[in-house]
């Protein structure tokens, strides 16, 4: 029997399950948290953070990342300075694309292919949401695939208990304007019945901070969503129904391109002429059930099915038209991109043709503009049961589940050979072969177990998740063994989880768990494996709290992951990176004064990082190249913090907010720091001012980056980017 039918078979035979009628409390699955909210994660036997409702509004936030700044353990590489293309990793896994954590939308995956192809292009808009959790550890495991670093689930709002809406409009510097509208509502059928739906709109874009002469860099987003729930909570067996669609897309005239470290000093804005024809349009869809019953007053059956669909296209500079065979005769024919910024000066035709300077002559100084074109899906099925039980003084809550899932991507990337010709991008027209044609899929069947115990002034947590993928990829432009490549992994993954109440205001926690992140078909590398430990202490007392949870990550093997941006390989190749060891501590702290009238809530996070590899070796994968152990990971810095103090009243409130993001190695490297090869630390502040005057209005006023301080976030993929300079904007709110 094939996998597919063996799990459809599980699970309609789980949802049969039938039972004596008694009275039963009605199930609730309308908002999935995965740590069971704010309160809940005070004694999780693991660490977590809730970003909530009333944080995503302070800024009027749409960029994830800015947000996350506020998470401990939590890395972001910047590239595009609005957060459409998050990079986020977290307790040192990459953050390249965020390919390294579980991303999901209320308990479901939500990453484009997050086994196939793994690398997220696409992650919901964080304005439309009501929470966003990330948690760590032990917690981790019974999401996987990715359980290395953590997971990120993003909570989409709650159903309305009467009828409600609301209607918001934000303008700023740049032409940025965002609209978005709300509007649910909630009844009774047939007498017991209970119906409930939103549905909203969203819809958000800019001419973008960059300048490049006669052309907009910004981009548009939009986002329409609905969420219906049927409830019937005095049947025999209560349960709840929810369905929820989806549709998003986005054009933004976006880039690899960055610039050489001259160019930046000049004006860290600026974009090239061989950038201009660059742009970025997708279109994403789902659609999601979700379905809970009652079996009894102890046991609950809670069900999802989900199909996800991205399409996306990203027309963009590749760097240098590839030398005839037997080359140009030059020693500098049509090197690699990233060496031609770095050593400007040694490339003086390059930067010019990049600038629009001077004309393309040779074959090789045409610029090669590829269409990334690649269709994604997702489905899958999943089942688990809840069950609470007692066995003597020990309370139990025990979940065991089942997942199938499948994905896929389909890359078509063809490339158009242009002359730069008195500063304007023209097609030569000559028709070429596709640099990819290939299809990655894979099908995973997860089974995972957990049980939390409590008893006396002790929670404990243990479970365990197992496993099967099977992946293939078919290369169209590959013939014999290589056209079609299998692989399949079966992994076991256990983890337990400790919290000790030592005193009424002191607990204690430490977890284990190991650590798994696929490798893809036809890669050839090892699957990345870990062991990964977590202890630490939460204080609480009146409006005070303070944890301090230390990490020790021991990894077996690394896994690096190509893209069309690194040289020498080609898109989605892996390579092993051997061991490595990731330790570290995050501090949170937050306490609330009272100032009369007032209230002054105060908040402080910091992360110290250590993450270095554990073995010499020599990589082909151009982001590591030669390895000497010792060498500390790229874009993991050694220092983050981020500091919050407010004053607030009944109508009104300001807040400041300050990021610090400490200095990063962007290659492998130990020792002094080299120049070109890191990003310098930086400090940045915002400020928001928010007056509400009655229940219906809210008015928004905010700045971001005071100092317009603008430093080189990144190097990659295609030299210098810089953070996003002085802006501000303002808002409206009505809400009936």
């Amino acid at each position: 029997m094939s996998m597919k039918k063996s799990l459809l078979s599980i699970a309609i035979a789980a949802v049969s399950t039938s039972v004596a009628a008694e009275t039963i409390t009605p199930p609730a699955i309308e908002e999935i948290y995965v740590t069971g909210g704010a309160e809940a994660i005070r004694t999780l036997p693991g660490s977590a953070s809730l970003i909530d409702d009333e944080a995503i509004k302070a800024f009027d936030s749409t960029d994830l990342t800015d947000l996350l700044g506020q998470v401990p353990g939590v890395y972001i590489r910047f590239e595009d300075g609005y957060g459409l293309r998050p990079n986020i990793g977290i307790r040192g896994a990459t953050s390249d694309r965020s390919q390294k954590i579980t991303l999901m939308e209320d308990g479901i995956l939500i990453a484009p292919a997050p086994y196939a192809a793994p690398a997220a292009y696409y992650v919901p808009n964080v304005n439309r949401m009501a929470a966003v959790e990330v948690f760590k550890g032990p917690a981790s495991i019974q999401y996987g695939p990715h359980t290395v670093g953590g997971a990120l689930n993003m909570v989409t709002k709650p159903l309305p208990e009467s009828e409600e809406g609301e209607i918001a409009a934000t303008i700023g510097n740049d032409n940025y304007q965002k609209i978005s509208g709300y509007y649910g509502d909630s009844f009774t059928v047939n007498n017991d019945q209970q119906l409930a739906y939103w549905v909203d709109a969203l819809h958000y874009g800019a001419d973008g901070f960059k300048e490049l002469a006669g052309r907009d860099t910004g981009f548009v987003r939009k986002d329409f969503n609905a969420k219906v729930r049927w409830q019937n909570p005095n049947a025999a067996h209560p349960q709840t129904l929810t369905v929820k669609l989806g549709y998003a897309d986005e054009t933004s005239d976006e880039t690899y391109l960055g610039l050489s470290d001259g160019d930046f000093a000049a004006n860290p804005v600026q974009r090239y002429a061989a950038s201009a024809n660059d742009e970025f349009t997708s279109d994403h869809t789902q659609l999601h059930l979700l379905h809970s019953i009652a079996l009894n007053s102890e046991m609950q059956l809670q069900s999802t099915a989900y199909i996800n669909r991205f399409t996306r296209e990203w027309n963009k500079f590749d760097g240098f038209w590839e030398p005839p065979e037997g080359g140009c005769g030059a020693p500098d024919c049509a090197p690699d991109v990233k060496d031609i910024l770095l050593r400007a000066d040694d490339f003086p035709r390059e930067m010019a043709i990049l600038r629009g300077q001077r004309d393309s002559i040779e074959e090789w100084e045409k610029i090669d503009l590829t269409n990334n074109a690649r269709d994604y899906g997702s489905q899958g099925l999943s089942t688990q049961l809840n069950w609470d039980w007692q066995w003597g003084s020990w309370l139990h809550s025990a979940t065991a589940g089942v997942r199938y899932h499948h994905d896929y991507v389909e890359r078509h990337h063809s490339p158009v050979a242009h002359n730069m010709v008195a500063g304007e991008l023209v097609a030569d027209g000559i028709v070429r072969e596709p640099k990819t044609l290939n299809k990655s899929e894979a099908d995973a069947l997860a089974v995972f177990a957990q049980n939390e115990a409590n008893w006396d002034d002790f929670k404990i947590t243990t479970g365990v998740r197992v496993e099967r993928i099977e992946g293939t990829l078919t290369d169209e432009q590959e013939i014999g063994d290589l056209h079609v490549q299998k692989r399949t992994d079966t992994v076991v993954m256990p983890g337990v989880g400790v919290f000790y109440e030592w005193r009424e205001n002191l607990g204690l926690l430490f977890g284990v768990n190991k650590g798994f992140s696929p490798s893809v078909a036809g890669s050839g590398a090892e699957p990345e494996e870990s062991v990964n430990y977590e202890y630490g202490v939460r204080f609480e007392q009146d409006s005070l709290t303070l944890d301090a949870i230390g990490f020790y990550s021991d990894y077996s093997n690394l896994i690096g992951r190509c893209r069309v941006s690194d040289s020498g390989c080609n898109s989605a190749d892996e390579f092993d990176g051997g061991a490595a060891i990731i330790t570290g501590v995050e501090l949170t702290s937050s306490w609330q004064a009272d100032i009369g009238s007032l209230t002054m809530p105060v908040s402080f996070v910091y992360t110290y990082t250590d993450a270095t590899f554990d073995s010499s070796f020599e990589s082909d994968f151009s982001q590591w190249g030669v390895v000497v152990e010792g060498d500390e990971l790229p874009y993991t810095p050694r220092h983050q913090a981020n500091m919050g103090v407010g004053l607030e009243s009944d109508t009104w409130s300001l807040k400041l907010d300050g990021k610090f993001t400490g200095r990063m190695r962007e290659k492998p490297d130990q020792g002094s720091y080299q120049e070109g090869y890191f990003t310098r630390s930086y400090m940045l502040w915002n400020l928001a001012a928010r007056y509400t005057p009655s229940d219906q209005w809210s008015y928004l006023l905010a700045a971001e980056n005071l100092s317009d301080k603008q430093v080189i976030v990144s190097r990659r993929p295609f030299g210098a980017r810089p953070n996003q300079p002085f802006s501000v904007k303002a808002g409206v709110t009505y809400s009936f």
